[in-house]
């Protein structure tokens, strides 16, 4: 697959590049490449992303950063057996927790909330950093819901990071899972207020709290483009009426003019028997 010149494979993480050091140096480079060109487009064009990914597997299949980045771009087609088959591969070879969570919100996309609920509550979890935990709450959160168990989701999603005032990379997550769960539920007083403690908290816009919260306060968006097609439509409108209203005064110009004619006809007849 093509690459754009720009991309020098300098720009991935030095911790990655460091695992392709173990690769010849025009082989790593061509690796470097491909990642990060994976990393570029898995938010905007995924099945691109997938496309690279499958480039660097075949290349360096034996380097973790490889089948995790591939788990990434299958995870993000949804194709949640083969990137829980990459991320399984890639914790082998490092030993981290670090996808744990992922790991079980495959399971979830599977169809297997059961089993996510069993990996929430494993060991490995207690390994996890602050952001792997919430995380990892998130997923346990979504199975419960899977499950039809709203009011255990709710529970799974009360916790100390959802009560705190700080904020934090995953507050805004947390909170508009929180709101949504309570959605469901029919608690809408509720949910509208987490909605908008979500919205204070999404800095860089991850999730559509705002419009959630617009559309439960009945605020409806009109499209800009929507808007001009209209003004378009009755500026064409108003154009065939000004045609048409032009078409009847010229008609009538004619009627009044052949009308004059006449007149005028009727006069010179009139002087003309005069005269005789």
């Amino acid at each position: 697959m093509p690459i754009p010149e720009d991309v020098t494979g300098d720009e991935i993480d030095k911790d990655v590049r460091q695992e392709l050091q173990s690769l010849p140096k025009t082989l790593a480079e061509d690796v470097a490449r491909n990642l990060v060109m994976v990393a570029r487009l898995i938010d905007e064009d995924p099945e691109g992303a997938y496309g690279y990914s499958k480039v660097a597997l075949r290349l360096a299949s034996r380097v973790a950063a490889v089948r995790e980045a591939a788990g990434f771009a299958a995870y993000a087609n949804q194709k949640y057996s083969e990137a829980l088959a990459e991320f399984r591969a890639a914790r082998r070879m490092t030993g981290s927790v670090e996808l744990w969570p992922v790991m079980a919100d495959c399971e979830r996309g599977l169809g297997r909330p059961e089993k996510a609920l069993d990996m929430a509550g494993a060991p490995e979890v207690h390994k996890l950093d602050k952001a792997g935990q919430v995380e990892m709450r998130l997923v346990a959160a979504g199975a419960r819901r899977d499950m039809d168990q709203l009011d255990a989701a709710i529970v799974t999603l009360q916790s100390s990071e959802l009560a705190s005032n700080s904020i934090q990379p995953w507050t805004a997550r947390l909170r508009y899972a929180y709101a949504d769960a309570l959605l469901a539920a029919g608690r809408e007083g509720e949910a509208r207020e987490w909605f908008a403690k979500a919205v204070e908290a999404d800095r860089d816009g991850s999730t559509d709290a705002s419009d959630r919260l617009a559309e439960m306060d009945g605020v409806e968006f009109v499209d800009a483009l929507d808007e001009g097609e209209g003004d378009s439509a009755t500026g064409a409108e108003a154009t065939e009426a000004e045609a048409t209203d032009a078409k009847a005064a010229e008609a009538e110009a004619e009627v009044d003019g052949d009308s004059a004619d006449e007149d005028l006809v009727d006069e010179e007849g009139g002087e003309e028997r005069d005269k005789d």
